[in-house]
């Protein structure tokens, strides 16, 4: 029986089905980490005698942890794959499953929610209101109707956030370079340069993976094209952003603020400046956290899980010309 470990805290918190149709199939252990991330040498020793990982955040799967181990399948519990070597995984033949837009509908909301939260300066009112002063006259906000949205990256989380856009009356920019035109169009936007997004939009929203080209993508000179009004808002991987760069744009008035779930560097420490500015709305990498959300990655690769372990093809695999030389049964 193949023996499955769970590194992910959400991993059928909100669907015990999927715990139990593992369990029907797979000896399963969950490893607690209690907000820490696993060190190499760590993952290696934790994992050892594994088939099979569900993996979330808690640690990076390396070439290293893939070789010293036995694992024959890595599980991701999201969409991101930033945290696994995929590469060195298809060298040895081991299949990368993931949740391709299980996930989107709820980042795509809780990217309006941040942008909501900044616009109509929700937090600071919040702290006011919880420590009964009067409202200060810096907590004006402003609408979102007749404001150029611009959204880089256009795949399933981008497409929502146009939608939601649409319906605040905003105008929507976009930059994808792997998207056609014409598909950028149909939604109703306009495709640019990102040169363009930047210097024209009111808000700029990030919804792209983190790899090697997209590595700080928006650092000094990208924030320097930006308005002295507009608002970056990024849902999508921290180190997308220069934190450094950013900070310094906040604190000079380059843009006036940013909104943000994820960050270079997570947890976040408690001397970290964007912690203490008044013009950052800041969330704990949670956009994707919704029980729909999670409900349904949980069963997608429950479901990939069972096809594997039945000899059958998975559905939703990263890396699928490893497949052929895969058996677990």
């Amino acid at each position: 029986m193949a023996r499955i470990a769970i590194l992910s805290s959400s991993f059928g918190v909100y669907t015990p089905e999927a715990i139990e149709r593992l369990k029907s199939i797979a000896e399963v252990v969950r490893i607690e980490l209690k907000g820490r991330s696993l060190s190499e040498d760590e993952s290696i020793e934790i994992l050892r005698g594994f088939d099979i990982l569900i993996l979330g955040g808690g640690c990076n799967v390396t070439e290293r942890v893939l070789r010293e181990t036995n694992l024959k399948v890595v599980a991701r519990h999201g969409v991101g794959l930033d945290n696994v070597d995929v590469e060195a995984a298809t060298k040895l033949n081991i299949p990368v499953l993931y949740t391709p837009h299980a996930n989107a509908r709820a980042v795509a909301e809780h990217t309006f929610a941040l942008i909501l939260s900044f616009s109509r300066r929700i937090t600071l009112a919040h702290e006011h209101v919880r420590r009964l002063r009067a409202t200060p006259p810096r907590l004006i906000g402003f609408e979102l109707e007749g404001k150029k949205l611009g959204i880089i990256g256009f795949g399933a989380i981008g497409r929502l956030v146009a939608g939601i856009g649409r319906g605040f009356g905003t105008s929507i920019l976009v930059y994808d370079p792997y998207v056609d035109p014409k598909i950028v169009e149909e939604y109703g936007c306009k495709p640019v340069d990102l040169e363009t997004l930047l210097r024209e939009s009111d808000i700029v929203t990030i919804h792209v993976p983190l790899t090697r080209e997209t590595y700080h993508m928006i650092g000094e000179r990208e924030l320097k094209l930006m308005k002295p009004t507009a608002l970056l808002v990024n849902t999508s991987r921290g180190a997308v952003i220069d934190e450094h760069a950013l900070v310094r744009a906040l604190r000079e008035g380059w843009i006036a603020g940013a909104a943000l779930d994820v960050f270079e560097e997570e947890p976040l420490k408690p001397d970290n400046p964007l912690l203490s500015m008044d013009n950052v709305v800041a969330t704990p990498h949670i956009a994707f956290l919704t029980i729909e959300s999670v409900r349904r990655m949980d069963m997608m690769l429950v479901e990939d899980i069972e096809r594997i372990l039945s000899g059958r093809r998975p559905e939703r695999v990263a890396n699928p010309k490893v497949l052929e030389k895969v058996n677990l049964t």
